[in-house]
């Protein structure tokens, strides 16, 4: 197997796969993308915190029309991990209102995006459900 590498910079992947906030050092709010200042209190100093790997789904739409090349129907979602609103897909589940709803109970989860010439595989994210026993 070639090298695997994270679609996006917040993504660790590894044994234990999980994101990464940077929070900010004044007020704590979280952001996943590169901030210059805080948008909550404009102050310019973040930490980097691991965000928990489970959540609740708050909010999803199913979406029926995409990109060319992009398979639909897909699940997208707003997840609540432990305080950390997390937008990402929901995916390993079949995309309709009988097995998605909001407050279900949610894991990250890692796939392959695609593949290079050299055996190097793009890793993304999304959210699974948890199994219930």
């Amino acid at each position: 197997m070639g090298q695997q590498v994270p679609l996006v910079d917040y993504l660790v992947l590894g044994d234990r796969p999980h994101l990464v906030a940077r929070q900010c050092d004044a007020c704590g709010a979280r952001f996943f993308d590169r901030r210059n200042a805080c948008a909550s209190c404009a102050q310019t100093e973040f930490t980097g915190v691991d965000v928990p790997t489970e959540g609740e789904l708050r909010t999803f739409t199913i979406v029926a029309y995409a990109a060319p090349g992009v398979p639909v129907p897909f699940v997208a979602g707003v997840v609540d991990c432990d305080g950390t609103s997390v937008r990402g897909n929901v995916i390993n589940v079949t995309p309709d209102p009988e097995h998605v709803r909001t407050g279900m109970k949610v894991q990250l989860a890692t796939y392959v995006v695609g593949t290079d010439d050299e055996g190097t595989e793009a890793v993304g994210f999304g959210f699974e459900p948890v199994e219930v026993d």
